[in-house]
């Protein structure tokens, strides 16, 4: 072998190992999708993280078969929630809101124990319009500061577990909430900026032409 094809083979050798480091480095989250899921609220979020540059997996409940959202829209899962399970750690775990699907969260033992899990490792959770209350029901971010859908306030500051923001977005510490559909983008954009910094959040808000 020559000197020179030993370089190159070398050389490539690097770049594989340099793309394998830099895929391992990559944030990733996963997002949940139940039937009755709020689709702007779930298809916002993944678009905007991917853009962000971060690995999203979606994962429909019961199982990878298509989900219907609450105004219809049918929407193919990358997995079911036991696979994803497999898959663990992420590094944010993303609840999309509808009541239907909230409710689907809430309900759902696999979901909770991810969340417990997430929480416990002090990683990202985030939970936007009537998502929240899947949270309480799972005994989540209990004391924390959060902000829902205006029609679940109520349920969620019975007993005190929250302290209840009027914000679009409220972030404290590991737990991201927002208010629901017209907030989507910048529960998002939060996201990314926990995720991978807010310089990168706001060149995808700027390519989106949206101020952030």
């Amino acid at each position: 072998m020559s000197l020179l094809s030993s370089f190159v083979l070398r050389s490539r050798s690097s770049l594989v190992r340099f793309s394998q480091i830099s895929r391992d480095m990559s944030k990733s989250a996963l997002v949940y999708l139940a039937p009755g899921a709020e689709e702007m609220e779930l298809v916002i979020a993944v678009d905007v993280l991917r853009r962000g540059g971060v690995n999203v997996t979606v994962a429909g409940l019961p199982d990878k078969n298509c989900v219907k959202c609450s105004r219809g829209v049918l929407i193919n899962p990358d997995t079911g929630i036991e696979q994803a399970m497999s898959l663990a750690p992420f590094d944010a775990l993303v609840l999309p809101g509808g009541l239907a699907g909230s409710q689907a969260l809430a309900e759902s033992q696999e979901v909770g124990k991810m969340l417990k899990e997430q929480e416990q490792a002090g990683r990202i959770i985030g939970a936007i319009c009537a998502a929240p209350t899947a949270l309480k029901a799972h005994g989540i971010g209990v004391g924390k500061n959060l902000t829902s859908y205006p029609s679940v306030e109520n349920s969620l500051i019975e007993g005190a577990a929250y302290n209840y923001k009027q914000d679009n977005v409220v972030v404290d510490g590991t737990l991201i909430t927002s208010r629901g559909p017209g907030t989507a983008y910048n529960f998002a954009l939060t996201l990314v900026e926990q995720l991978v910094g807010k310089e990168k959040a706001q060149e995808v808000a700027k390519a989106m032409l949206i101020e952030y």
